[in-house]
Order: C-alpha cells, then sequence, then structure tokens
C-alpha cells in the first residue's frame, strides 16, 4: 500500500473537516464532485484523497452509490499526528488509573503530555468527538464517563453477551458485499504493524468497527444501537491497552474465526464464536475490556 503524498493528506483532512462543518454522521455519504468543488481542486486528488481515507477505514466505497462515511470515531485513526495519538493513549491510561480527575484545562493537558497548544486544541476536540469529554461553561473540559468499573465491566459484558451472539441469528442478518474482505484485510494490517504505545487506539477502532458491522447486519436497528453505545462506553478503557500484542493477535484470529464460519453459512457456530469470544474476554482482568 503506497503511502500517501502529502497533497492527499492534506485533503483528506480538509475532507474530514468539511465533513465536521456539514455535521454529516454515520451512514451519510460524501459527494466528490461537491467536495472537489469546495476545495477548489479537480476531482483527481479528492478521489485519492477518499481512496486514503477508504484504506484508513474512515469512508467505505459503494460500487454505484458513492462514498460513506464511517463516522467521526474511525476518523480519529486518520488525522491524528505520533505525538497526539500517543498522548491520547496516555490521557486514556491516566484517566482510567484514576491520575486525571473528572475535570482538565488546556494547559494540564500542554504540560502533562508536552504538547503544544494547537496540539492540544486537536486533541480536546478528537476526545470531544468521540463523546469523551465535553467543555464547561468559560473554561476547561469535564470527563462524561467514570473511570473503569468492575462492576459496570461485568455488567458491560453480560449485556453484550445477551445481545451480540443473538445478532448473528437475526432473521434478515445480510453483510454488505464487501464488508468481510475490507476487515479481513484491516485484522492482516493489525497483525503485520509493529506494536507501539499509541496503536491501540487504531486497533479498538478496528475492533469496534467489527463488531458493529456485525449488529448493523443484523437488520436490528435496536441490537445495532445498543452495540454502537457499548463500543462508545469502553473506548477509553480499550484506549489504555496492558495486554500487549500477544492479546491482539488472539482477539484477531478469535475475529476471523467467526468471519470464517459466516462465510461457510454456518451463522449457529459463529454465535457460539463470539459467545466464547466474549466469555474470554471477560475474564482477562476485572478492571478492563478487551472484545
Amino acid at each position: 500500500m503506497a503511502a500517501p503524498t502529502k497533497l492527499q493528506q492534506d485533503i483528506a483532512e480538509a475532507i474530514l473537516q468539511m465533513v465536521r462543518e456539514d455535521g454529516l454522521v454515520a451512514g451519510s455519504f460524501v459527494n466528490e464532485n461537491n467536495a472537489a468543488r469546495r476545495l477548489n481542486v479537480s476531482r483527481t486528488p479528492v478521489r485519492a484523497a477518499l481512496d486514503h481515507l477508504a484504506q484508513q477505514g474512515v469512508v467505505r466505497r459503494h460500487p454505484n452509490k458513492g462514498v460513506e462515511y464511517l463516522g467521526a470515531a474511525a476518523a480519529t485513526i486518520a488525522t491524528g499526528s505520533d505525538s497526539t495519538e500517543l498522548a491520547l493513549a496516555r490521557l486514556a491510561h491516566d484517566r482510567e488509573s484514576g491520575e486525571l480527575g473528572d475535570e482538565i484545562s488546556e494547559l494540564d493537558v500542554m504540560r502533562r503530555y508536552a504538547l503544544t497548544r494547537p496540539e492540544v486544541q486537536r486533541l480536546l476536540a478528537r476526545v470531544a468527538d468521540l463523546d469523551m469529554i465535553e467543555r464547561k461553561p468559560g473554561y476547561g473540559w469535564r470527563f462524561l464517563q467514570a473511570p473503569r468499573d468492575p462492576k459496570a465491566h461485568d455488567e458491560r459484558y453480560r449485556f453484550r453477551l445477551l445481545i451480540e451472539p443473538m445478532a448473528l441469528l437475526e432473521p434478515g442478518f445480510a453483510l454488505e458485499a464487501g464488508w468481510i474482505a475490507e476487515m479481513r484485510a484491516r485484522h492482516r494490517e493489525t497483525l503485520e504493524r509493529p506494536w507501539q504505545e499509541s496503536s491501540s487506539i487504531g486497533f479498538y477502532e478496528m475492533n469496534a468497527a467489527y463488531h458493529e458491522g456485525l449488529a448493523a447486519a443484523s437488520g436490528n436497528r435496536f441490537i445495532h444501537s445498543a452495540v454502537k453505545r457499548q463500543n462508545e462506553l469502553r473506548r477509553l478503557s480499550n484506549y489504555d491497552w496492558i495486554f500487549g500484542f500477544e492479546r491482539v493477535v488472539v482477539n484477531c484470529r478469535e475475529h476471523l474465526q467467526i468471519l470464517d464460519a459466516i462465510e461457510a453459512g454456518d451463522r449457529e457456530l459463529a454465535s457460539a464464536l463470539m459467545r466464547s469470544h466474549l466469555q474470554r474476554a471477560s475474564q482477562l482482568r476485572r478492571t478492563d475490556e478487551a472484545g
């Protein structure tokens, strides 16, 4: 996979800014012609930038339909610099370990993570886009969720065990063409990429997209909504990843086994594998998540 040019990266960021300004949500479509006109460039670099975003899992191309935006959570994979990506992983750890209180300021974050003010502003904007913090009236930011809670962890997994295996057995279950191939490629890329501290962010977003995609395929809007909400609630604790690459490998292999069963038309087996996957993940430790 060729690295994107500086122009492609700049246009990709401009497209994401346009998406935010227009208030597009996951499932909305990005129009190439409109983007080219608003950014005052030809369609060729816009198409290349969208291809780059598609490779990052931020958008998805649909033949004869257009380019679907997959949401703010996916966009975090493509927009952060190495320094802000690392700071985001460390912020998650500090919050989940209790080192950060319920409220933070830009100055606090600048000092703690050695960032410039523009970097801090981008970081906090990303965290706010993910519904993890909100701006306080006047000054500062507050976290929207308490640090990890063992009781909430157990309840969350019991809830997921109730719905995610059953989602695969819904009568209207149907995956979009190409989704399994796309997920296989993203899992292979995760396994091949050298693991570092900030890798937890991209890994979690891929993991969340996997579970959310299967929930969407159920055709049951309530299951889909519930899984999306669970992904939001567990995002910060999963950005604080302590299991290392070994658990990443296990997670990816279990995900791929479920996909094998679905492709073979054996959704009963896929459902059983999902249940086993979630049960093992719930037992890794009492104060974190990895499903």
